[in-house]
């Protein structure tokens, strides 16, 4: 060998085939490393007793959006991983499944996401040894356009002692009262940040797998949180199996059981269900996770409401179950009649007409499934809607039965909204009902044929207008379960605003401009209609509360309205002036 000098390559070289096993290759390693190197520029040997490569800072999901450029060096600027002193680490990067636009070179992840999706990537270093170290994560690509919730400060209140259940629903009013039907869990107590986070989760799309669907978009707050549709569209326009609910007073069921089969053993089992469904919201649990993870404000609310930002299945569960069951429904006009001890007046507040549907509901048994003052449901029956049911749910025909609070605004009912009308129900309890072999005993007259009730006219109208006076406005309009990312869901009145109210108009003349919108709020808990005499005029249809809006023409005059329900007793006018 040389001396006084550089080591010649080949010198070593040589050498190094004199020597064998490892001893060989350490020598060698460690003559090639005290000389500097190739003096050629090669990569720097490393000893094969040298740490081999860490991953020492993972990366963390990435965030991306549908037809935007992702731009991301997976190596987090050479720190995500460790390696031997003076080694070289050499990286690739790999896709699990459809990389859903996205390519890879090196470390660098880039490309523009086709679509909403969670895409897994592996990201291997690997030294001149062949060592390697490897990082799994996530680049969840989110829809564009997506908006952000808008809460106020400070939040609203949703626990009890703060909002405070109505005081007859504690009353023990004909020997049972509301809140003993309550099914909170001691677990699981609403919160107000619980509950804030749960308006939030409930309202936002992100919760489905295509960045479409949420839980509001079948259930609506202006229909008691029910769907208009005999079946609600999933995310990818699949029907469900079944009509959507009323969530109102859903905590009211004292067996905990959810949906109409009564699959669920709790509500919290319950909210998880319609999110990994593969016709409603197609979203993995595990997935939805990591999703909320990177949505900037779900860790701070999370964070509120369970005191870490943890996003969990199970703090999900929660605080949908929270916000569901915050969902108390009890100013209804009819609520309104009952005092604190559960006596009512209800001549006070409800019309003769109501007045004699209240008696019918009682008389007829109406009251026997559909128990105490809220009118909740008190165990799943057979109403006999078939003979030979095709859907069984419990079994053999039996379905959970509902609360009917706001049912006048629910547009179909039972479990597949084969009724469009509340008169059709009304029919049905009254003549249609089939025998069947579980049919409700409650259902069957002395001699065991399905009960008939006998209604005259008069007495099925009155049955439909009592149901319409447990129609709950405050509930209907309330901003504390409305759509978070729609400030103003809640319909606002647009222009002059007309005010139904103590069956009157408020003011009864307004003055107009020529082709002016008018905007008629209800805040009466009853039907009313603004119906004007010029035909020339759309009027509104009846409604029960919320805003409705008529466009007055261009010619100018006075125009007549009054409401077809109470008659001229109840009739204002719009003039429209220059």
């Amino acid at each position: 060998m040389a001396t006084g000098g550089a080591i010649d390559r080949q010198e070593v070289l040589d050498f190094a085939m004199l020597l064998t096993g490892r001893r060989c290759v350490a020598l060698l390693l460690l003559a090639v490393t005290a000389c500097g190197g190739d003096a050629a520029g090669g990569v720097t040997p490393i000893s094969p007793d040298s740490p081999a490569p860490a991953v020492v800072a993972p990366n963390a999901t990435v965030a991306a959006t549908v037809g935007a450029t992702l731009f991301y060096d997976a190596t987090r600027g050479g720190s995500a991983f460790s390696a031997a002193s003076g080694a070289t680490l050499a990286y690739t990067v790999a896709f699990e499944g459809s990389p859903n636009g996205l390519t890879a070179s090196g470390a660098t992840i880039g490309g523009t996401p086709t679509s909403p999706a969670i895409t897994f990537a592996t990201i291997t270093a690997t030294d001149p040894l062949g060592r390697s170290a490897r990082d799994r994560f996530a680049i969840v690509a989110f829809a564009g356009g997506l908006p952000l919730p808008q809460l106020p400060s400070p939040s609203y209140r949703y626990d009890d002692a703060e909002v405070g259940l109505p005081a007859h629903f504690r009353a023990a009013a004909g020997g049972t009262s509301v809140l003993s039907m309550d099914n909170t869990p001691a677990t699981n107590p609403i919160t107000d940040a619980g509950g804030t986070l749960g308006r939030v989760l409930f309202y936002d799309p992100r919760l489905s797998v295509t960045d479409a669907v949420s839980c509001g978009s079948c259930h609506h707050q202006s229909l008691g949180f029910a769907d208009a549709l005999v079946f609600s569209v999933g995310f990818r326009g699949a029907l469900t199996p079944r009509h959507a609910t009323g969530l109102a007073n859903a905590r009211f069921y004292k067996r905990g059981r959810f949906f109409w089969d009564e699959r669920a053993g709790t509500l919290e089992d319950q909210v998880l269900d319609p999110i990994q469904d593969d016709r409603e919201m197609g979203m993995a649990l595990d997935a939805l996770a990591i999703k909320l993870s990177v949505t900037p404000y779900y860790p701070p609310l999370f964070n509120a409401a369970f005191g870490s930002p943890d996003i969990t299945r199970d703090r999900i569960s929660r605080a949908l179950a929270q916000f569901t069951r915050a969902m108390v429904s009890g100013d209804s006009r009819y609520d309104r009649a009952f005092d604190a001890n559960g006596v009512a007046n209800l001549a006070a507040t409800l019309t003769q007409q109501e007045i004699d549907g209240e008696r019918v509901f009682r008389q007829s048994g109406c009251g026997s499934c559909h128990t105490t003052l809220a009118q909740v449901g008190d165990a799943p029956h057979s109403n006999g809607l078939d003979t030979a049911p095709i859907d069984t749910g419990v079994g053999g025909g039996v379905f959970k039965t509902p609360s009917l609070r706001n049912v006048a605004v629910r547009p179909r009912f039972m479990h597949d909204g084969r009724f469009a009308t509340l008169d059709e129900v009304v029919a049905f309890y009254d003549s249609g009902i089939q025998d069947s072999p579980r049919l409700d005993p409650r259902l069957r007259a002395a001699d065991g044929t399905p009960k008939r009730l006998g209604l005259s006219s008069g007495e099925r109208d009155a049955l439909v207008a009592f149901l319409g006076a447990l129609t709950d406005s405050t509930f209907l309009t309330s901003p504390r379960f409305s759509n978070p990312f729609a400030p103003g869901s809640i319909a606002a009145p647009i222009g002059p605003t007309i005010t139904m109210k103590n069956n009157a108009f408020s003011p009864t003349t307004v003055v107009v401009p020529a082709g002016a919108v008018v905007s008629f709020l209800n805040i009466d808990n009853e039907w009313h209609t603004a119906t004007f005499d010029n035909p020339a005029i759309a009027s509104t249809p009846r409604f029960t509360s919320g805003v409705k809006t008529v466009t007055m023409p261009m010619a100018l005059g006075s125009y007549t309205y009054h409401c077809v329900v109470h008659g001229i007793a109840m009739s204002g006018a719009i003039v429209v002036g220059k």
